[in-house]
């Protein structure tokens, strides 16, 4: 009988989804200890979003949360999703970073690092996972799923094999649009396997309505891994229910290991939480729901809400149609690159600009400048070539991985912020969001002395 596991991701993609990663550690913590008994393969629960929210809206130091569910999780595996050489910003950074990024992501209590390149580039990936294996910690390998004449089940498995040669111990399939069908996910997860002897892992959204039947197929083609969430938080942009899939999978003949009693406590400790995110605003109903538009658009929920915000800004909210058409034109002109983070945001700014300003790139970002130029990565397919010389004129593209040519970032980071840097965890986060660093530095500051004043207070008295 094959044994499927499950990742939790309430703590992470779920409430990233849902919420926009708005799930404070207090809010969660009580919780824990029930998350830990429950029987799952591991908790996603950090990276992500997860680490530029903590600091940019509910000051909390990131590294603080991680040690803080480890210590209530000892039984449980703890996983994160790294952007590779992006780390969990929007652009490369350079090697040295990375790695000290990765050291004390484990030493703070990751046990699983999923590594993914948004482009599929995997030079973009090398180091992360070598210092990933160095620390002894489980270097997953990604593939972002998405469909184009490039991305083909062939060359997916030649990814697989080229994974399986840096030494990752497992391959998942991240499919961040939920754009992968029952059969594409049975023929994928099936190529894989045939290809190399390692776990597979499948992540995949509800977005277009097609989770479930995606994961139970995939658990048919020999997945090993597959990411759900608690059902309060399940759905629309986020994971298929644990619940739902446990009870399928069980009544198809495989085995799991989770402990319903466990998940129902869980899932009557969120309950509560959904109904007040829902209350306050926080959960805009609208996530929840079903949008099969996504299967000709390919956009994740998050790009999505990044349009509609774009357009609103602007009073033309009603060209939201038009951009949504012009997106797959831009995406192919750029080579058919995943819409995954950063590239789902560029691909979108830049078809809501060509959209307003009533002629195809006429403004073109700064990003996507930067995209052109290679310093992403290598693009899946040929970049349009009159777009190319548009862009760079006599300029050549970077053709190496670009992380080559950056100077060595972390000492340089450490004597810019002397002081005020309590650790090397501050100088990652200074490194990762310089700002928002900061300003959460200056409010830690601000309470210590008050700490201090209140204890001088009391010893006078």
């Amino acid at each position: 009988m094959h044994t499927i596991h499950f990742t939790e991701t309430v703590l992470r993609d779920a409430n990233q989804s849902l919420i926009a990663t708005r799930l404070p550690f207090a809010d969660f913590a009580p919780v824990l200890k029930t998350l830990d008994g429950a029987g799952y393969y591991s908790l996603e629960c950090w990276g992500g979003a997860t680490f530029d929210s903590c600091l940019r809206y509910l000051n909390e130091d990131p590294w603080a949360r991680l040690r803080q569910i480890r210590k209530a999780c000892p039984n449980t595996k703890l996983q994160m999703l790294l952007r590779g050489q992006n780390l969990l910003g929007y652009k490369h950074y350079p090697d040295d970073v990375v790695r000290m990024f990765v050291k004390k992501s484990v030493e703070n209590g990751i046990d699983i690092i999923r590594i993914f390149d948004a482009l599929n580039d995997l030079r973009n990936i090398e180091v992360a996972v070598d210092e990933t294996l160095k620390n002894k910690a489980h270097a997953s390998g990604t593939l972002c799923f998405t469909t184009s004449p490039i991305h083909t089940l062939e060359n997916f498995a030649k990814l697989a094999k080229q994974l399986e040669g840096m030494g990752v111990q497992s391959i998942c399939i991240k499919d961040m649009a939920g754009i992968m069908g029952p059969k594409e996910a049975f023929d994928l997860v099936s190529a894989i396997k045939q290809s190399v002897p390692l776990p597979v892992v499948v992540h995949t959204h509800c977005t277009t309505g097609l989770g479930f039947m995606t994961l139970l197929k995939a658990a048919e083609a020999g997945a090993d891994v597959i990411d759900t969430a608690i059902s309060s938080f399940s759905g629309g942009t986020s994971q298929p229910a644990t619940e739902t899939m446990a009870y399928t999978l069980r009544q198809a003949g495989f085995a799991v290991s989770l402990k319903d009693e466990k998940l129902k406590e869980i899932n009557d400790f969120f309950a509560p939480l959904l109904k007040k995110f829902l209350t306050d605003g926080t959960l805009n109903p609208t996530v929840m729901g079903t949008s099969p538009d996504a299967l000709i658009y390919q956009i994740p929920g998050g790009m999505l809400s990044n349009l509609v915000a774009q357009l609103t800004a602007q009073n033309k909210l009603e060209l939201l149609g038009k951009v949504l058409e012009e997106t797959p034109r831009v995406r192919a002109d750029l080579g058919y690159p995943p819409l995954v983070t950063p590239m789902s945001q560029m691909v979108g700014a830049q078809a809501a600009s060509n959209v307003l300003a009533g002629e195809r790139y006429k403004n073109v970002s700064k990003e996507v400048r930067s995209y052109v130029r290679g310093e992403y990565g290598q693009a899946p397919g040929a970049v349009d070539a009159a777009l190319q010389a548009k862009i760079l004129g006599d300029e050549k593209p970077v053709t190496c991985r670009f992380a080559d040519l950056l100077e060595p970032g972390f000492e340089k980071a450490k004597e810019e912020l002397g002081d005020r840097a309590e650790s090397d965890e501050d100088v990652l986060s200074y490194i990762a969001f310089p700002q928002q660093a900061e300003a959460y530095f200056e409010q830690r500051d601000e309470k210590k002395k008050h700490v201090f004043a209140y204890k001088l207070e009391k010893a006078g008295e």
